[in-house]
C-alpha cells in the first residue's frame, strides 16, 4: 500500500555509514523504492537532525546519523477508476494475482482510454496502490496481449512493485502458457532461442530479427488434436508477442491469431462455426516468490470455456 501524508525518522545503521544517503534510507524505510526516495531528497523532503534538508542522494552517510523523511501523498493517476469485475485469485497487502479475461486491455492507450485493468485495479485497490515516483498506480511490470486469457500479478506497494521487476528482469518468473497451435510439433518438444522485434515491413508486427531483444520459448507437446496439438508454452524471457511469433515461425501458428497465422480452411470453418476471434493463447501458470516475505507463490487457471470447447471440437 502507499505511505504519505506521514514524516518517519530514521537512524543510520551501523553496517550502513558510508553508503549513499538513498540506498541507505532505503534499507530503513519500508514499502518505499529507492527511485522515490532519490525524488524526496532533491524535493528537500529529507532533512538532517537539525531540521536542515538535505538534498543530495549521493551524499555519504554516518552510522547513527538521524534523517526525518516526509512522504506526501502520491498523487492520483490520470486515469480514471472504474468498477469493472475482476477475477482475483490471491491478494495481500502487497500484490493482487487476477485471472485476466480474454478482450481486456491491461493499460490504458490510444483507441482504449477506459475499461482496461488499469481502470479495474484503480477502483479496487483505492488507497492501496503502489506509489512509485510519487504517483498512485498499480503496478503493473507485466502485461498479456488484450486478446490472451490468463493469469497476471499487480503489486500494490513499492516493495512488491521493485521486487516483482527484479524477478521479470532476471527471468527468475515461472510462467507458462497453454496454446493451441496449427499441426503437431515434431519432435514433441524444444525450445526456439531467437531474437524478437519489430517486423521491417509491418512496424505494427513483431518478427524474427537479428537485431532484435533475446528471446527464448520452450515447448512441449501435451495433446496431438485433429490437424492441430495442445502445447506448453514456457518463458524463459518475456518479449512482445513472444509465443505468437516463435510459434509461428517454426511453422505451429496460434489458432485464430489474427496477426501471425495463415488459417487453413478446416481451421477456418470450426473457428467460425464457434465464433472464435482470437487467438488460443491462455496463461495458465504462474509462479514467483513473494517480494515482501521470500513465501514461494504458485497459481493455476483452468482453460476459459472459450478455449475448452475449441480443444473438444478439435479431439482427435
Amino acid at each position: 500500500m502507499n505511505r504519505g501524508g506521514e514524516t518517519i525518522q530514521v537512524r543510520i545503521a551501523s553496517d550502513a555509514g558510508g553508503i549513499r544517503l538513498d540506498r541507505a534510507l532505503a534499507q530503513s524505510v519500508a514499502d518505499v523504492s529507492r527511485e522515490r526516495l532519490k525524488a524526496l531528497i532533491a524535493a528537500g523532503n529529507v532533512a538532517e537532525a537539525s531540521g536542515l534538508a538535505t538534498r543530495d542522494p549521493a551524499r555519504k552517510t554516518q552510522a547513527g546519523e538521524v534523517f526525518s523523511v516526509t512522504l506526501p501523498p502520491p498523487t492520483a493517476l490520470a486515469n480514471e477508476a472504474q468498477d469493472i469485475a475482476l477475477n482475483v485469485v490471491f491478494e495481500d497487502a502487497h500484490l493482487i494475482v487476477i485471472d485476466k479475461p480474454a478482450g481486456l486491455v491491461v493499460h490504458p492507450a490510444a483507441g482504449n482510454l477506459d475499461g482496461t485493468l488499469v481502470n479495474a485495479l484503480l477502483h479496487h485497490c483505492a488507497g492501496q496502490l503502489s506509489g512509485i515516483g510519487g504517483v498512485a498506480r498499480p503496478g503493473i511490470v507485466h502485461r498479456i496481449d488484450k486478446d490472451t486469457s490468463g493469469l497476471m500479478v499487480a503489486a500494490k506497494s513499492d516493495r512488491a512493485h521493485e521486487g516483482l521487476a527484479r524477478q521479470f528482469a532476471v527471468h527468475s518468473i515461472d510462467r507458462r502458457y497453454r496454446a493451441i497451435v496449427a499441426g503437431r510439433p515434431n519432435p514433441a518438444a524444444g525450445t526456439v532461442d531467437a531474437p524478437l522485434g519489430r517486423s521491417p515491413a509491418n512496424r505494427k508486427k513483431m518478427a524474427v530479427v537479428e537485431s532484435g531483444k533475446r528471446a527464448v520459448t520452450h515447448f512441449r507437446l501435451i495433446r496431438p488434436l485433429r490437424d492441430a496439438a495442445l502445447v506448453e508454452c514456457r518463458l524463459e524471457t518475456g518479449r512482445t508477442h513472444q509465443v505468437r511469433v516463435h510459434m509461428a515461425s517454426i511453422g505451429h501458428a496460434l489458432l485464430g491469431d489474427p496477426v501471425y497465422a495463415r488459417t487453413k480452411s478446416g481451421h477456418r470453418a470450426v473457428l467460425e462455426n464457434l465464433g472464435f476471434r482470437r487467438q488460443a493463447l491462455h496463461a495458465a501458470h504462474l509462479g514467483f516468490v513473494h517480494p515482501a516475505n521470500s513465501i514461494a507463490l504458485s497459481f493455476e487457471s483452468e482453460l476459459p470455456d472459450d478455449m475448452a470447447q475449441l480443444l473438444d471440437t478439435l479431439n482427435v
